[in-house]
């Protein structure tokens, strides 16, 4: 796309690096030749304004579920070996959160939940069964609103 106007950054570079843009994910210098050209640039603005509402509607809609910071950081490091173009793990970060999981779960005593029980909490982003979900001294744990009787 482009406007058909001269820029000092073309239409097609601001549009390729909108969402590092947007999520202030670029050096100082390149924000500000993005700046200047989205002021003077009519369709770019409209873009750039229309994937922010998108932005601002998904945090809005889906930014409420918080993300571990093990996970994160596992993520985040696995995203600059790959910008970086060195080799990435065999196991994807799901598969190694839950082999850490499992290594937990076994050293721990009573351990509380199944590793099998963790990698789909993982997968489904619903957590893994506790020690409070599971038979305590036995009785079982009623779910929310149940009548204890």
């Amino acid at each position: 796309m482009s406007c058909g106007e001269p820029h000092e950054t073309d239409c097609s570079e601001v549009l390729d690096h909108l969402y590092e843009f947007l999520d202030r994910e670029m050096p100082e210098s390149d924000r500000s030749k993005f700046e200047v050209h989205i002021d003077e640039c009519s369709p770019c603005l409209e873009k750039y304004g229309l994937e922010q509402a998108v932005k601002k509607l998904v945090k809005r809609c889906c930014g409420h579920d918080d993300v571990p910071g093990d996970l994160r950081s596992k993520v985040m490091g696995r995203i600059e070996l790959i910008r970086a173009g060195e080799s990435v793990p065999e196991k994807s970060v799901l598969e190694q959160a839950v082999a850490e999981e499992q290594s937990r779960g076994s050293a721990a005593e009573g351990g509380g939940g199944s590793a099998a029980g963790a990698g789909e909490a993982l997968a489904s982003g619903v957590p893994a069964p506790g020690p409070a979900d599971t038979e305590v001294s036995g009785t079982s744990a009623s779910p929310p609103g149940a009548d204890p009787a």
